[in-house]
């Protein structure tokens, strides 16, 4: 029965299951509870997806997914080729074949799926295999090489292709046999299916469709010599691979008496919860989903993972389906389908485009009113990320266009430079291509936003904003400029795409990404200004899910930082610093009010209520920041962040406590909002605000993310700012929940941190990414992109696993020792920091801190 540590056990240990205690540590349940993992295979989990690069090079070692650091730090219980093989349900017992019982608070099954054999004589015969794991391919691999000349697939899906393209790389004698009519027949249509066909015949392997395996014939020996098929024809072949689909793995939920589906698949609810049993999950290809559905990619599976993980720390989640998007390239030939490539839709339109010749498809399935639905692409899928971005919206160009090869007539729209000039690329403001190119030959512009202020062209719904930089772009280089879209001279990528690498590929340090991914002058060195303070943002924005620390002044991190974030305070003109303890939604008590006082009187600091409801405290000396920071911690005080690129205040007014005006509460909400995101690093400063009423007394539309309480809830508006070139925030959604709220404000900000650039507030993304308002309420609010739930983990990570910054540091000696002057001569405080009494307070010294500063030389001293 359960015991006083909960116990998560979790069967099964590939890609969905090592994903599942990647989620688990990054809500910091592996601290909380006891993990066992019991796992078949005589290897932890790897790369599945990958399997065929076996047959090019790549070893077993390199497809795992598993670093046993990882295992180790989280005090994991692995079992490596020890599997499950009963379920006590009342005892809540798990037995292994070893023998190890194992009693568990939650049971997670990820058993995955088994290959399907057809029920043909001869499939037991010597020379038949199937194509699903490692020892899989080490046992096709010997006797290729021992006793085949010939090989055969049975089946022509994805995994059938990608044996075939195995085998023929052994220098066999490939077959592929396909009952269904055509290859691929989930994936694509009639056809892409007969463009596949071509494509991979021309490569040399045969392919036999529409009919299927009678048996398997057998020599003498008992070996493999051939196949029958039930068109009547036989096949000559060495050696069998059977990849006719995969079923669910679900006999040992069977076994314990948990619901299966009429087909297989465990039962389980939007949780991944088991309809039968409250205390036991199942994720990956062996669960029937909520929506009836078994889902047999990695993406979905990462997705019910995430979802368990989030159900057991208590958190708000639910799997609700998934997009089933796919990008492949097999055999050499990329193949990919998004949304309803088939078209199933009510009164939907195809426009299809086919060269027989070079292998071409590509089908665009669209809505009456232009709107793009999902299509196939088939030999050129360099459009998909671009198409799958669109899909639920209605193109910039038309379907046709899209579909068409570049270069052909009419396929060029695709780029700006085949436009004509009196093209109207902004419909909003009439703006021609025409004056978009005069604006850069003309006016010198250089830049979109310097564009958009000369013509206008993208500053209304935003949609025509990616062309407009394509045209900007394109007319730069035309004009003999080099445009490079890096970060910086050591990185070639944007920002938005490091942030994906980091993510994807779990990379946590600065130096891993700079020597795989920095340009080939910088790989070994040191950086830059510029991208290392980048880099750090976005490995401490992602630090809980990647497996980096959340202390931004732990080990490489720490020389990461800006000035400011170094020493954890803003530098002020004088060298000395300001201190800005967090005060949530601006309330406070009087004894902590009485702290700040005292504080400031014992260290002589200037004191400044500021327009963000918080008091900064100014002129201590880098040495007294850790003295301050030990009474100010002590009284329950923590950082607030004024030195970082992270969440600074959620201002409030005081709502319908006090406020005869008010409808809702919006001091709670503030300070649910603060203590939730505070820490958050982004790519610049967020600020919010919560007003209680229209009156709008806390200024919320002038904020990054504002909030304005109704009668029926509360309205979000996004994208606002102040400061030098104020923008008014737009209106994202309205009369919402509490829950609600909170969740689309998750996603707005972890959206606009994965694809803002450097150093970009939310008013100047909302403008410059592709849509606009539109698009982003499109991802945020009707998940377009089905990333979502992503975006809600990844938050989720950071809500769990925030660590106060300065708490962190006053109890560490060593990361102490870097709150000197001179590193040199730790005692001795900076000499130009100085102060002159100014209205019962300090202020700099100025003309002290001018003979501190040796004029450059060749410079006019005053």
């Amino acid at each position: 029965m359960p015991t006083d540590t909960p116990t998560i056990v979790l069967v099964g240990h590939g890609m969905v299951g090592q994903r599942f205690l990647e989620a688990l540590a990054a809500r910091g349940l592996t601290a909380t509870h006891r993990v066992v993992v019991l796992c078949e295979e005589p290897r932890p989990a790897y790369d599945r997806v990958q399997l065929t690069s076996y047959f090019s090079g790549t070893t077993p070692e390199e497809l795992s997914m598993t670093d046993m650091e990882f295992i180790a730090e989280h005090g994991i219980e692995l079992h490596i080729g020890d599997p499950a093989e009963t379920v006590d349900r009342e005892t809540r017992t798990v037995t292994a074949r070893s023998g190890l019982r194992v009693e568990y608070d939650t049971l997670v099954l990820a058993t995955g799926s088994y290959p399907f054999v057809p029920p043909v004589p001869g499939k037991d015969a010597a020379g038949c295999f199937v194509y699903r794991t490692i020892d899989d391919l080490l046992a096709i691999e010997e006797y290729a090489k021992a006793r085949a000349t010939v090989g055969a697939v049975v089946g022509g899906g994805l995994l059938g292709l990608e044996a075939a393209g195995a085998l023929q790389g052994l220098g066999l004698t490939t077959h592929i046999v396909e009952f269904a009519p055509r290859l691929m027949p989930v994936q694509v249509d009639e056809g892409g299916g007969a463009a596949l066909l071509r494509t991979i015949e021309d490569m040399g392997l045969s392919v036999h469709t529409g009919t299927g395996t009678q048996e398997i014939v057998t020599g003498a020996d008992g070996a493999v010599t051939g196949m029958k098929l039930s068109d009547g024809s036989e096949v000559a072949t060495d050696l069998v691979v059977f990849s006719a689909g995969v079923r669910p793995r679900d006999q040992l939920a069977r076994d314990c008496g948990l619901s299966v589906g009429e087909r297989g698949g465990i039962a389980v609810d939007e949780q991944c919860r088991t309809v039968t049993d409250p205390a036991v999950f199942a994720i990956g290809e062996c669960a029937l989903a909520a929506d009836g559905r078994v889902y047999g990619l990695v993406a979905p599976g990462y997705e019910q993972a995430e979802t368990v993980a989030a159900t057991i720390a208590e958190d708000e989640s639910a799997f609700l389906g998934a997009d089933l998007s796919t990008k492949l390239k097999l055999l050499g030939v990329d193949v990919a389908s998004f949304g309803d490539a088939h078209g199933t839709a009510e009164d939907c339109l195809e426009v299809v485009y086919s060269d027989a010749r070079s292998g071409l498809y590509k089908k665009l399935v669209i809505a009456r009113d232009g709107t793009l639905l999902g299509g196939i692409l088939i030999g050129d899928a360099e459009a998909y990320g671009t198409l799958r971005a669109f899909t639920g919206s209605v193109p910039p160009v038309s379907a046709e266009s899209l579909v068409l090869p570049a270069g052909s007539s009419g396929g060029a729209q695709l780029g700006p430079s085949a436009l004509p000039d009196e093209a109207v690329i902004c419909s909003c403001n009439n703006v021609t291509k025409g004056a978009i190119r005069g604006a850069v030959t003309e006016h010198a512009c250089t830049t979109v936003p310097e564009v958009k202020k000369c013509t206008k062209a993208g500053t209304s719904c935003g949609s025509c904003v990616k062309v407009l930089g394509q045209l900007v772009t394109a007319e730069l280089e035309a004009s003999g400029v080099e445009v490079d879209k890096g970060l910086c001279g050591c990185f070639g990528q944007t920002r938005e795409e490091l942030y994906e690498i980091v993510l994807a590929l779990r990379i946590n340090t600065y130096r891993e990404l700079l020597d795989r991914y920095g340009r080939d002058g910088a790989k070994g060195g040191d950086g830059c200004e510029v991208c290392k303070p980048a880099v750090g943002s976005i490995i401490a924005s992602l630090a809980p899910v990647i497996g980096a620390s959340v202390y931004i002044l732990d080990g490489e991190q720490a020389s990461l930082q800006d000035s400011n974030d170094h020493f954890l305070a803003n530098i002020q003109k004088n060298g000395s610093y300001s201190i800005v303890p967090r005060i949530p939604g601006g309330e406070i008590t009087p004894e902590k009010l009485i702290v700040i006082g005292e504080v400031a009187r014992d260290f002589g600091l200037y004191t400044k209520i500021t327009g963000g409801q918080r008091i900064d405290l100014f002129g201590a000396r880098v040495e007294q920041l850790p003295l301050i920071w030990a009474r100010l911690v002590d009284a329950g005080f923590e950082s607030g962040h004024a030195y970082g690129k992270a969440l600074r205040t959620v201002k409030s007014c005081v709502g319908q406590t006090w406020c005869r005006y008010g409808v809702q509460d919006s001091v709670r909400m503030a300070i649910d909002l603060e203590l939730r995101y505070r820490g958050l690093r982004s790519p610049h400063k967020l600020k919010s605000a919560v007003s209680g009423c229209a009156r709008e007394c806390a200024e919320a539309q002038s904020k990054d993310f504002g909030i304005i309480a109704t009668s029926g809830g509360w309205n979000l508006y996004v994208g606002g700012n102040g400061g030098a070139t104020p923008r008014h925030a737009d209106l994202l959604a309205q009369d919402l929940n509490d829950a609600e709220l909170v969740r689309l404000i998750d996603r707005f900000l972890m959206f606009y941190i994965r694809t803002a650039d450097r150093l970009e507030r939310t008013s100047t993304w909302l403008e410059r990414i592709p849509g606009g308002l539109d698009h982003v309420r499109d991802v945020v609010v009707e998940d377009s992109l089905g990333i979502c739930e992503e975006l809600e983990s990844l938050m989720a990570a950071h809500v769990a696993n925030y660590r106060d910054e300065w708490a962190e540091t006053i109890n560490n000696p060593e990361k102490l020792a870097r709150f000197v002057s001179f590193v040199n001569a730790p005692d001795t405080p900076d000499p130009v920091v100085g102060f002159v009494p100014e209205r019962e307070q300090i202020k700099p010294d100025l003309p002290l801190l001018s003979i501190g500063m040796r004029p450059m030389e060749g410079s006019a001293q005053r």
